[in-house]
């Protein structure tokens, strides 16, 4: 598919740019509103589509709550059956909130033998709508402070949690990935944080920073890239352990399997490869 036109439903899914904005610049893009209706599966998340990555009889999955900043956070609680003393892994997702994907990604950790909990940050309005266009909008609306103190206190829990060995790292992507940088910065005790196309924390708190970073871009991501230096010579700067990784020739989201687009199977297996060795090395 032309790059001009993933580049637009980027920007659509990262703006405030209206589905009917988008719909008639994509039908310029397409060379008519027929073909750009036809394209549109090809763009839009598929969650029937695509197979869940882990074997669930092998793995305990609860919906839990805990107490956040205004009520209750709600999350997908994952682990190994009978799985005790476990690294945990907070799992922050993109901006359409707990969706079927990351559900499955939270899944994904727990299989490699980690506590893992999906945090919905929309639990402030009753939970993650079925309709993308929605839960993005409701994102845009939270409050930040707010937000970032739901998913400290997310590690709170799984910090104090029975099964866990008290370790705790996070992973997030896209939106989350930005969520994973300004964990490192707020919680000194955080293990490993893992980004994966998420912007980067300001430049002048990265010598907060304790946490071991991991860093996934993918090369054809020029909004979210363009921040990569400024970090990383203050990573430098600073001595932060940090590690990161370009894939060239990939788009933003290429972890998601239920894009079928922009998702790039051969770098998403060595991404999570990493990630995981990363996990199994901090928290074990």
């Amino acid at each position: 598919m032309d790059q001009k036109i993933i580049n637009l439903y980027d920007s659509y899914t990262h703006s405030q740019l209206s589905r009917k904005e988008f719909i008639k610049k994509l039908s310029v893009l397409a060379g008519g509103t027929a073909m750009a209706l036809t394209m549109l599966p090809l763009l839009e998340n598929n969650y029937a589509a695509a197979a869940s990555l882990v074997n669930e009889e092998e793995l305990s999955t609860e919906m839990i709550t805990y107490k956040g900043v205004n009520g209750e956070m709600k999350g997908l609680l994952a682990k190994p059956k009978n799985g005790k003393n476990l690294g945990t892994v907070l799992v922050i997702h993109e901006n359409r909130g707990l969706n079927p994907h990351t559900m499955d990604v939270t899944k994904q950790v727990a299989a490699a033998g980690f506590m893992a909990l999906g945090v919905d940050a929309l639990s402030v309005i009753g939970g993650t709508p079925a309709d993308e266009d929605k839960a993005r909008e409701e994102i845009g609306k939270l409050n930040p402070a707010d937000n970032l103190q739901n998913f400290l206190l997310g590690l709170d829990y799984l910090r104090k949690h029975k099964d866990g060995n008290g370790k705790v790292g996070c992973v997030g992507f896209c939106w989350g990935g930005r969520m994973a940088n300004l964990l490192a910065v707020n919680d000194p005790n955080l293990k490993a944080a893992v980004a994966y196309y998420g912007s980067q924390a300001e430049v002048a708190d990265v010598p907060k920073i304790k946490a071991s970073l991991m860093l996934h871009y993918a090369g054809l991501d020029e909004r979210i890239n363009a921040g990569i230096p400024a970090y990383e010579a203050a990573l430098k700067q600073h001595k932060i352990d940090y590690q990161i990784f370009i894939y060239e020739g990939v788009n933003h989201a290429f972890n998601n399997n239920t894009s079928p687009t922009r998702y790039n199977e051969a770098a998403a297996k060595l991404a999570w490869g990493r990630t995981i060795d990363l996990f199994k090395k901090k928290l074990n």
